[in-house]
Formats: C-alpha cells, structure tokens, sequence
C-alpha cells in the first residue's frame, strides 16, 4: 500500500482528465477494474458533467526569466481546474491570483474552482512574501474541452446478488492521506476479497469525489437496491485513530458491525452519527437513495493541519495505520459475511454437550463454552449472530467459533435463505464484469 501510494503521488488528479486516467492504469496493475467515461454534458441526476480539464505545465517567473513558483515542482502549485493563462502581470494583480498559508509558512495549500472559471497559484507563504518585483510572467499550460469523467469499478461476483460497496475518491493531486490512502487501502482489500469464498457480491468504485458518485447513482439508479452495505474510504493512512460515520439510518448491519469490531479489536477509536457533509457517503446516503453506506476515516476531514496542504506527503501516512485500517475492513467484512440466523435443533432444555463432544473441546475457553449457551439460547431464527454477540457481549468471531461447532455436531440448522454454508458450497467465483 506505501508503495501504490508512493508511485501514485506525483500525478495530477482533478475530477476530470488525464490524471485520472493514468492513476487508474496503474491501478489496474493490482485488480481488475472496467473503466467508465461518461461524456461532458451529461446531466446526472441535478448535475451535468463538467468539461474535461488537462494540464502540461505552469509557472510564474521573474522578467529576467528565473522560476519562482514552478508546477513541476510540486502538483499543488496551480488551483485545480485553472484556465489557460499567459502574460505579463503586475505584482498587485497576481496577489490576487495567489493563495499561501501564513501560519504555516513551508506548506502549499490545495484549492479547487471546478464549477467557476477563474486561475490561481497556490504557493508557500514563503514564495508569497519572496515576490516583491513590480512584474512578474505567469503561464497556465491547460485547456478545458468537452471531453470525458473517468471512473472504473472492479466487480467481483458471490453468492447472492446483494453487494458490498467499497467506494474511494480519485480527484486529489498529491495528498496522500486524503486521497491515495483509500485507494490504496481499497485496492488491498479488493485482493482480500477475490481470494474469499463470497456470499455477498463485491463492486469497488474508483470515482472522483461528489460528482463521480452522483453520476454512478444516476447511472445505476434502476438497481441501486442491490447495495445491501457499503463503506467509504477515506484519509485512512494518518496516525489518528479510526474514525466510523455511521450511515444516515445509523442502524444498518455494518453499523452496528463496524461498531462490533471496533470495541473488541480495542485502542482509540470514535464512532460519528452521520451528517450530510463530508465524503461521498452523503451521496450513497441522500434521502432518495438512503443507500446502508458508512465512511471509515481516521482523523476526519479538515480535522488535522495537513489536510488539503503540501504537509499531506508519504511520509505523512503510516504503514501501521494502513494497516490497522485494512484489518478493520477486513474484520467488519468477515462479520458481514459469517452473520447469519439458524435455528436450535434442541430447543427443549439444554443440550448435555459432552454427549456431542462439545465440553471442553475447545480447550476449556470460557468465552466459546459461554457463547454455544448464548447460541443455543438465541438460535430461534429470528436472532443473527451479530445479534448474539451484542447481546452476550463476545466477540463476533468467537461466537461465530461456537455456531460453527454446534452446527457441524447437529445441533444448529440454518434458517431458511442464503447463509454462509451456501457459500462455501458454492466456491470462489472468479471474474469481474
């Protein structure tokens, strides 16, 4: 993952254009994806797709012809989506095309005018201060066309037409954090999960951020219904802790399953209630759709002084939080895909175990004898064992352990639909579409 991150760094993304595209090329060396265009002008649900935007290069230089501020150097140097620009300008009318940081002086920051034509340089406050020659030539080597938004996706088919959706920007220049942190961590688990045995359907969106996911909404408006869970991911490589939005329900089952894994893996971590500002969960969870998707960040957006500054580098992202971040994914997603209900076969007192060879057959662990005692007792058809292992406050895999074995000695059915033994007999489905 520090590694994709580092290679993916220096290119510049916006929503549109050929940033987008190279990343996902590279993107598509680690998963299978199919990459989506969909023209300018498209009207997507209250939304139209903005021209296509590319830049070669750009800069300001002194008269004499030295480089002050050099595009080159570093992606966030022009405002994302400037307009073709080349001149010679006074020093009073190019302040008013500069954006800096004063209270953090050796930093760029990152600025956008996608909706509204306009050209900006963002430069250290440094650079803005070291400006004090009355001209100054400024060029923006960039066009604005009616050309094309890029997505990809990378679907990987189970047992059931109900799908997880995975879901990460891919509109960011260089920020690591917020941006490739959760492509990368999506990449990593679109490869955990082609190894499963699935029981649920998998799609991965690689989309920029807002308009992308408006536009896959309008786009698969007709079957959006199959998403029966989803996440976004986003700034989840800072050393903060986790930090999980909940769904606009708040209750859906990768709530209470991303909660579940949190309070029994332990360490610092915070549970948000969900507010319509943020990442794309606010699209996935907008009242026409009300989609079951949460956001998995760690420190949230705008929340640490690196965000959308030069500060958001590699080195600003932690390989142990990448991986603290894709082992809760993981976890969360083992919850969805073991969660089922089954029905007790000895409902009638309590079964004398030993006779099944089941006392004591773990080793004498208390929690996994508790558990096939709370699994007996709550295994009606009506209860999932994610309900059993809130109720008995174990965790989820340990309760999990339990109906295993009370299921291979008979004395757990499955309740009617699709569960997970179902996909084990159905085996790996190999494949994207």
């Amino acid at each position: 993952m520090t590694q994709l991150i580092r290679e993916l760094y220096p290119i510049c993304r916006s929503i549109t254009g050929e940033g987008v595209r190279q990343t996902l090329r590279l993107l598509a060396r680690e998963i299978p994806l199919h990459v989506r265009e969909i023209p300018s002008g498209t009207r997507v649900l209250d939304w139209d797709v903005p021209r296509e935007w590319n830049i070669r290069d750009a800069w300001i230089k002194t008269v004499r012809g030295d480089r002050v501020v050099d595009f080159r150097a570093h992606t966030l140097h022009v405002m994302s989506y400037s307009v073709p620009v080349r001149g010679r300008v006074s020093l009073q009318q190019l302040r008013r095309h500069l954006h800096s940081l004063p209270d953090h002086p050796d930093w760029i920051p990152y600025r956008t005018s996608y909706y509204e034509e306009d050209w900006a340089f963002c430069v250290t406050h440094r650079q803005y201060e070291a400006m004090t020659e009355p001209e100054y030539d400024v060029c923006i080597d960039s066009d604005l066309h009616d050309g094309s938004m890029t997505y990809a996706e990378c679907f990987l088919p189970g047992r059931s037409d109900t799908e997880v959706l995975v879901s990460a920007h891919v509109c960011h220049p260089s920020l690591a954090n917020d941006n490739l942190s959760g492509i990368a961590v999506a990449a990593q688990l679109a490869r955990y999960v082609a190894m499963k045995h699935r029981r649920y359907s998998y799609r991965f969106i690689f989309a920029p951020g807002t308009i992308g996911a408006i536009a896959w909404l309008a786009q698969h408006e007709s079957w959006v219904g199959r998403i029966g869970h989803g996440i976004v991911l986003a700034g989840v490589g800072d050393p903060g802790p986790i930090t999980y939005k909940a769904s606009r329900r708040g209750n859906t089952e990768i709530d209470r399953a991303m909660a579940h894994v949190l309070r029994h893996r332990g360490g610092e971590h915070k549970i948000e209630a969900f507010s319509p500002y943020g990442h794309d969960e606010r699209q996935y969870c907008s009242p026409g759709f009300d989609l079951a998707v949460g956001c998995l960040m760690r420190s949230p957006w705008g929340s640490y002084p690196e965000y959308h500054t030069s500060a958001d580098s590699p080195d600003f992202v932690t390989r142990e939080s990448l991986e603290d971040s894709l082992e809760t994914c993981i976890a969360a997603i083992e919850v969805l895909e073991g969660n089922a209900a089954y029905v007790n076969q000895r409902p009638k007192g309590e079964p004398q175990l030993g006779r099944y060879g089941l006392y004591g057959r773990t080793g004498g662990s208390a929690d996994v004898n508790m558990a096939m005692l709370w699994v007996l007792n709550l295994s009606d058809g009506r209860h999932t064992l994610l309900d059993i292992a809130e109720r008995a406050q174990l965790s989820f895999s340990t309760v999990r352990r339990a109906a295993d074995a009370l299921q291979d000695a008979d004395l757990l059915a499955e309740a009617p639909g699709l569960t997970t033994r179902d996909v084990a007999r159905h085996g790996d489905a190999e494949g994207v579409r």
